[in-house]
């Protein structure tokens, strides 16, 4: 699904027109993109955690000339889905896997 598919999809379900819905997820992303510039983690009920990461320095190995580099430490967005959205996904993969036979 693209954004104008996403768009489209939730202003039929709220009852909103296009541009306010449009206006809507802007806003959402824009409250979400500013609380983890800050560090902060966001929970979304039934949903899932986004959560900023710290990934530790480590050391990598080029296969081709086998030299040894060092990567610095950095910070990632890391989503976690809910159990049930897990459970969810679980069951859709196990049963297209066995129609595609």
């Amino acid at each position: 699904m693209n954004n104008k598919d996403f768009i489209s999809e939730l202003s039929q379900r709220t009852g909103y027109n296009l541009q306010d819905t449009q206006k809507m997820v802007d806003s959402i992303v824009s409250a979400m993109g500013d609380g983890f510039q800050e560090g902060e983690s966001l929970t979304i009920p039934y949903f899932g955690m986004f959560e900023i990461k710290k990934k530790m320095e480590r050391v990598v190995v080029n296969p081709g000339s086998q030299q040894r580099m060092l990567v610095p430490p950095k910070l990632v967005l890391s989503f976690k889905p809910h159990v049930v959205w897990k459970r969810h996904i679980s069951s859709i993969e196990l049963s297209e896997e066995g129609g595609e036979e």
